[in-house]
């Protein structure tokens, strides 16, 4: 619903993809979680919808849009990559990066929470940034 904007098109789309999954099962590979492999199927069956809506509306819009599309899903699935290796990531640096970011607390308020200075946690939040990076690259 929320790539589509559209409450029929987007029920149209999920039950066409869980279709498509149950019919290609055997062509899983493996290689990614079935959730992405699940998307990446509502995603191509989605710009196709968009491409066949464009031969009246215009292939400007809808291309613009089928990007805007595209970079969504890749948005989602880069931020369950950050979430899964996040999971695994060692404390201190789980809760001080998730303070940061999703907390949105300052550096100085970080430090107060586990009793350090605020330069710890700058270091702190420093390296777990570096950890999430390595090991995304790592995931490829």
């Amino acid at each position: 619903m929320t790539i589509v904007k559209n409450q029929s098109m987007a029920e149209e789309i999920t039950q066409n993809t869980f279709y498509k999954a149950m019919t290609a099962k055997k062509q899983f590979a493996g290689k990614s979680s079935e959730l992405t492999w699940l998307c990446s199927i509502a995603k191509r069956l989605a710009i196709d919808e968009y491409r066949k809506s464009s031969k009246s509306e215009g292939l400007d819009e809808s291309l613009s849009t089928t990007n805007d599309i595209t970079q969504e899903v890749e948005d989602r699935n880069m931020a369950l990559q950050i979430h899964l290796v996040l999971h695994e990531l060692q404390e201190p640096y789980k809760e001080v990066f998730q303070l940061r970011v999703f907390g949105e607390l300052s550096f100085s308020q970080i430090g107060l929470i586990f009793g350090k200075t605020e330069n710890w946690a700058r270091v702190t939040y420093h390296r777990a940034r570096l950890k999430i990076q390595e090991r995304m690259e790592k995931n490829g």
